[in-house]
């Protein structure tokens, strides 16, 4: 299975402190255990910007980056070792282990965190750290600079200026590596396995459910020790339930399954959505549906190119799903009103894709001086027109009704225009009608 190497986390570091100045502290917080119920806890997830600098898999650590320190540069809190413990919870890499393993440059254990944080930010005028999303950071920050303030007679230099670093690093985390994108090339070939695998796992009688152990099955299989996000496996109407969640339905002769599913590997994610029939043909009205939402990711792929504006896509598949519902009498008027007024709303009511990586919905701008933003080589975005008609929708024909298509790939900008990453999976309906006949067969 391919991970990043250290010597690239070692890289990402240096990266980042290149921005910061001499009076400056970079603070980075690992994620907390999660307690799910009494005495049970959830999988551990390594919070996602900690993981890209450090490659660190344990909770209870802290990266401090202090640019142009004698002692070192890069600092690691984290939990010593404890054979007694390790018995229990698993090894533990230890500050020696930090050190070696991780490439960083001191290692202190995380019971020193409030003895030794303060001499760390003696001298240092301004205090990065993530400030949306890691708040329990801002009070331990807080006290920190108080104990540094309480030594002002001693010589001591409290940091007076606090800014977000958010914005420094999710622009790193925007343009992806060529290792990054093997990791995540890795995660979508183990999901596309997936997909086809509950594709042909499909027939009236079962569950949704059932695909959605299909599917986790050959993610294990993979490898992947996590989803990317919760598996919507959803049939008939449900479909039409954007993030669907209850995967509990039968599956019905005559339905649609619409699946939106993928793995994690290395904490890189996966995110790939087909819709196909229950029975292995599609209805001339789901047929009818279809094709618009295929044309729609195709001609949409068609626009992530460089210097392409991240908006385009999306606009391209508003044009033609706008254009197929008037094709279809679902939408009456002209072409261009309609899309001015939004009306297609009322049937695709999300954006054609986000950014992915770490996360599934990954971080970086969209707009650059309020403006959306142009494409850059490196740079990985979803594609994921769809088409929602809820069953109890009488604005439209029954045949209509009850009938959600999503059409999802994944794709990375490159200097040629783009690389779909996720062509492994059919989505044109010859291609997933003969893939469904041969497992029924079989």
């Amino acid at each position: 299975m391919i991970t990043i190497a250290p010597c690239e986390y070692q890289k990402r570091r240096e990266s980042l402190l290149a921005t910061l100045t001499e009076d400056d502290v970079a603070i980075v917080s690992a994620a907390s255990i999660v307690e799910r119920n009494e005495g049970v806890e959830y999988p551990y997830r390594q919070d996602s910007n900690f993981q890209y600098l450090t490659g660190f898999p344990e909770p209870e650590a802290m990266l401090v980056l202090i640019p142009n320190r004698e002692q070192g540069q890069v600092v690691l809190f984290c939990r010593d070792k404890d054979p007694a413990l390790e018995v229990w919870t698993g090894i533990r890499a230890g500050q020696e282990g930090a050190v070696t393993n991780f490439h960083v440059d001191q290692a202190f254990s995380i019971k020193q965190l409030d003895e030794i944080m303060p001499s760390l930010l003696d001298g240092r005028k301004t205090v990065y750290s993530l400030m949306a999303t890691q708040k329990t950071l801002q009070q331990q920050i807080s006290d920190w600079v108080s104990t540094v303030r309480s030594r002002v007679r001693q010589d001591a230099i409290p940091p007076f200026t606090f800014k977000a670093l958010e914005p420094i690093l999710h622009e790193m985390r925007l343009h992806k590596s060529e290792s990054e994108l093997a990791v995540m090339q890795y995660a979508m070939d183990v999901s596309a396995k997936a997909h086809i695998s509950a594709m042909k796992a499909c027939k009236a009688g079962l569950f949704e459910y059932s695909l959605d152990a299909a599917l986790e099955y050959e993610f294990r299989k993979g490898g992947a020790r996590l989803v990317a996000y919760n598996s919507i496996i959803a049939s008939g109407a449900n479909a039409c339930i954007l993030h669907y969640q209850e995967n509990n339905a039968p599956l019905v002769a005559g339905d649609l399954v619409m699946i939106d599913a993928g793995c994690e590997i290395d904490c890189y994610a996966s995110d790939i959505s087909r819709t196909f029939p229950v029975s292995g043909k599609f209805s001339p009205a789901q047929k009818a549906l279809y094709e618009i939402v295929l044309a729609a990711n195709l001609a949409a792929i068609e626009a992530v190119k460089p210097d392409n504006l991240y908006q385009a896509p999306h606009e391209v598949a508003v044009k033609i799903i706008t254009e197929g519902l008037v094709s279809l009498g679902i939408l009456q008027g002209d072409i261009n009103a309609l899309i001015e007024e939004k009306a297609y709303t009322d049937f695709y009511m999300h954006g054609t894709g986000h950014w992915l990586g770490l996360d599934v919905h990954d971080v970086g701008a969209y707009r650059l001086n309020k403006q959306s933003r142009p494409l850059a080589v490196g740079m990985v975005l979803t594609i994921e027109p769809g088409i929602y008609i809820a069953v109890d929708n009488n604005n439209v024909a029954e045949q209509w009704r009850g009938i959600g298509i999503r059409i999802e790939d994944n794709v990375v900008v490159t200097e040629e225009g783009h690389r779909v990453m996720t062509s492994k999976v059919p989505k044109t309906i010859k291609a997933i009608e003969e893939l469904m006949v041969s497992s029924f067969e079989a």
